[in-house]
């Protein structure tokens, strides 16, 4: 029995055939929009700018003109990303208020100068003279930070000099060192004037520029005293000078200051290699000497320092003709008689007398190897 054909004059689609006029059109092979099935969808380039620029908050303008265009294409070329378009957009608007916060408060000023203030790096940490301080890692190394202290305390370091470099370009860690050397060593008499209190494990130390401190203006150089051993900090000021001694201490030690600057000026050299430089040196002493006599003996001293400070003046007065005699001597031998009778005068008994009499350290410090004034180990 057969089956009859469905009523109407009817027959089954073309699938090869073109779509019905007002029917759907059947798919076949492709998508809607004519894509293959199985063909990856691409994220549109625009929404993961926006998407970027709205996490970093780095030209949150941008961010959200680029999430704006990206939405657009997306709707148009039905690419995936409208959720990193949509996030991107929002995280740029709120970049755009917190700028427009700062900007408005002040705030990213201060922001900036907390950046250069941390990129400072081993610089003076805005140390000024007489400051007493504390170093996290210590004065050994690299000192990246430093907490102020009483110097009353217990402390790692005070600072006694401020030198400030010219600008210019970097000039490298070798000049900035040597300029330290230079300048901090000359200083330290002017905050400490009597060498005589000083410590004997207390040495000079120097906070320096870096490289990258020196793009943000950095140009000091920070002066300190610290204790030679690593751990042990120091106790109480080291400072003597016009703001803490009287104007008879003051006296006394600028005079004993410049006779101390021209015995550190004696030449390298041993006589027996050049005489003539330390013939020429013994003269420079016996000027300076009759300078500090003058100056003790026109000071308006007190009652009860009047006879100690005559008596040094007599001692100061017989070793000025030791380096005269030193400065005309005809050979080294000669030249050695006479500057040890000199040295004889110097820190001597009438000296020690003195300063207790105007209540200064009497105990005189011990030369380390490099300052022997021995002339046997000078030959």
């Amino acid at each position: 029995m057969s089956t009859p054909p469905p009523p109407g004059n009817q027959r089954p689609p073309d699938l090869c055939g073109p779509p019905p006029a007002n029917g759907p059109r059947p798919y076949g092979p492709y998508g809607p929009a004519g894509r293959p099935y199985g063909t990856p969808v691409s994220v549109n380039a625009l929404a993961v700018a926006a998407l970027v620029l709205g996490v970093l908050c780095f030209l949150p303008a941008a961010g959200l003109v680029l999430g704006l265009i990206a939405l657009r294409q997306i709707r148009r070329s039905g690419q995936s990303g409208r959720g990193m378009a949509i996030a991107g957009s929002v995280l740029s608007s709120a970049g755009i208020v917190l700028w427009a916060v700062v900007l408005t408060t002040g705030a990213a000023s201060e922001v900036w100068e907390g950046f250069k203030d941390g990129a400072r790096g081993n610089e003076s940490l805005s140390l000024a003279e007489g400051d007493c301080f504390d170093a996290p890692g210590g004065l050994e190394g690299d000192t990246y930070d430093a907490d102020r202290v009483p110097c009353e305390g217990r402390h790692d370091g005070e600072v006694f000099a401020v030198v400030t470099l010219p600008g210019g370009a970097f000039p490298g860690d070798a000049r900035i060192t040597g300029v330290a050397d230079e300048k901090c060593y000359a200083l330290q008499g002017r905050y400490a004037m009597d060498t005589w209190a000083m410590p004997a494990d207390v040495d000079v130390y120097y906070l320096l520029p870096s490289r990258e401190s020196w793009r943000f203006g950095d140009r000091a150089i920070t002066c300190l005293f610290g204790n030679t051993e690593a751990g042990i900090k120091l106790t109480g000021s080291l400072r003597g000078d016009p703001t803490t001694l009287d104007a008879d201490q003051v006296a006394f030690l600028s005079t004993a200051d410049a006779l101390d600057a021209a015995l550190y000026e004696e030449p390298e050299k041993t006589p027996d290699d050049d005489l003539t430089a330390h013939r020429a040196w013994a003269g420079r002493v016996h000027d300076v000497l009759g300078e500090q006599i003058e100056a003790l003996r026109g000071h308006a001293w007190p009652a009860g320092a009047r006879k100690p400070v005559a008596g040094l003046v007599e001692d100061l007065e017989d070793a000025r003709e030791e380096w005269r005699k030193a400065s005309t001597a005809g050979d080294a031998g000669t030249y050695y008689t006479h500057y040890d009778k000199a040295y004889g005068f110097v820190d001597g008994r009438a000296t020690v007398t003195a300063r207790k009499a105007l209540g200064l350290a009497t105990t005189p410090p011990v030369p380390g190897e490099d300052e022997s004034r021995d002339p046997e180990a000078q030959v």
